[in-house]
């Protein structure tokens, strides 16, 4: 299969009884029926009849703006009817009250490159996982086969994330590595492959362009040319596994979408950064190595077992050449995103806390918090094509975090999650850290 990252999940016993911090929703008590200016109550948030007020929280929207303070969020039905500030927002006779005060509330997590199990139970497993995490999308990239990944996209499970799927990748054949992904050497069996994929509605095409270090052959213009231009005329998009630069300049050129890694040889030439920036919709996602910087792990201890955080931060790190690797992949994003290139968000293999990790590095990297969290849901959001998920604003579903802290102040606040809201209703995170640990532990 596909290289993973160092953040893969670790192959030990996870505990059978953890303890994690549950956020305190305190209610305020019921919405007074505030009106308007005309003395009636014009709004559709006015008119709804049960619904859940949100107030006093620090709002990071996911659309790039500046943070809005004492906000007050309307939800119903799943969704939220109303976003704005005190004053600005009428709310809702008889609805619930929740004073958020002191906290930040930032869109659920979208991770546009993860690699998911198969099997239904254990990807259900892994879809409550990533969200406890705050990821209320998981896009598996390529190694999907068999009905279970469909079916869970089709009928999402409570308490989870999103489990979008691209169903198999495409590349050269790679015997020894995986017989999941179509194997094509012609323009016609990668049309072929891309129309089994549409037939399927995929939620993104995945290739793979790497000779994995000379390996093997890998796709040639010919053959990546081929599966976009039939990508596109079946309205779907193609993300592309890259390594070298020039691979990278060549899909470009051939109208790849986005790319699931970073140029991972060099750093990026002018060249490189004009053919990316001189395409609006192109989403290039970093998916940062390990940088090799300590790190606190405490905040881990919800799901992962003090023998295990033991052996991850006592374990001898990444050597010369990661480290290497590390620093032309962030001087890379540094350098795409001062460009004005789109940056989206993925973390390649399968542990749910590797957002966090990502984010600090982009952070560590050069971009912005602010820029990330946008990275990290409104932009990989559009990237999947989910225009009702990603942003917090009228008519999306309101699938939120509720932080401890601000991510602007430190990007690891992410980490501070204490409620993780998908369609507007909490999720149950001590049950789902339990059942992690009961299913990984035995």
């Amino acid at each position: 299969m596909p290289s993973v990252s160092s953040r893969a999940p670790i192959a030990a016993p996870w505990p059978r009884r953890v303890l994690v911090p549950v956020l305190a929703l305190f209610v305020a008590g019921c919405g007074s029926g505030e009106e308007s200016d005309s003395g009636t109550e014009s709004s559709e948030a006015a008119t709804t009849t049960s619904a859940t007020v949100y107030r006093g929280a620090l709002l990071l929207d996911g659309l790039g703006g500046a943070p809005t303070e004492d906000a007050v969020l309307v939800v119903a039905d799943g969704r939220f009817v109303a976003v704005g500030t005190e004053g600005s927002v009428d709310v809702p006779v008889g609805a619930e009250e929740v004073d958020l005060s002191g906290h930040t509330v930032m869109p659920a997590l979208v991770n546009t490159h993860v690699h998911l199990a198969t099997a239904r139970e254990e990807r259900i497993r892994q879809l409550r996982h990533h969200a406890y995490y705050g990821a209320g999308v998981a896009t598996s990239l390529g190694m999907d086969e068999g009905e279970a990944p469909f079916d869970l996209r089709e009928d999402p499970v409570e308490g989870a994330a999103l489990g979008l799927t691209a169903g198999r990748g495409i590349t050269r054949p790679e015997p020894g590595r995986s017989e999941v992904p179509f194997w094509v050497n012609t323009p016609e069996e990668a049309r072929e492959a891309v129309r089994e994929l549409a037939d399927d509605q995929v939620d993104l095409v995945k290739i793979w362009v790497d000779d994995r270090g000379g390996q093997y052959e890998k796709l040639t213009p010919e053959l990546f040319g081929a599966i976009v231009d039939e990508a596109h005329a079946h309205d779907l998009r193609v993300t592309a596994h890259i390594f070298l630069l020039e691979d990278a300049k060549a899909l470009l050129r051939a109208g790849v979408d986005a790319f699931a890694h970073g140029v991972r040889d060099q750093v990026v030439d002018e060249e490189f950064l004009e053919l990316a920036a001189d395409r609006p919709d192109f989403v290039y996602v970093p998916n940062l190595p390990a940088s090799g910087i300590d790190t606190d792990l405490d905040w881990l201890s919800g799901t992962v077992s003090a023998e295990s955080l033991q052996a991850m931060e006592e374990g001898d790190g990444p050597g010369p050449d990661a480290l290497e690797g590390f620093r032309i992949q962030a001087e890379n994003l540094d350098l795409v995103h001062r460009a004005g290139v789109t940056v989206g968000f993925g973390t390649d293999g399968s542990s749910p806390w590797a957002a966090h990790l990502e984010m600090e590095d982009m952070v560590a990297a050069g971009m912005p918090p602010g820029d990330v969290v946008v990275a990290a849901t409104g932009t990989s959001a559009r990237l999947l094509g989910l225009d009702d998920r990603g942003t917090i604003e009228a008519g999306h579903r309101a699938d939120f975090l509720v932080l401890a802290a601000n991510p602007l102040d430190d990007i690891t606040n992410t980490r501070q999650v204490e409620a993780v809201y998908l369609g507007g209703v909490p999720m149950d995170r001590a049950a789902t850290a339990q059942e992690v640990g009961e299913a990984e532990g035995g």
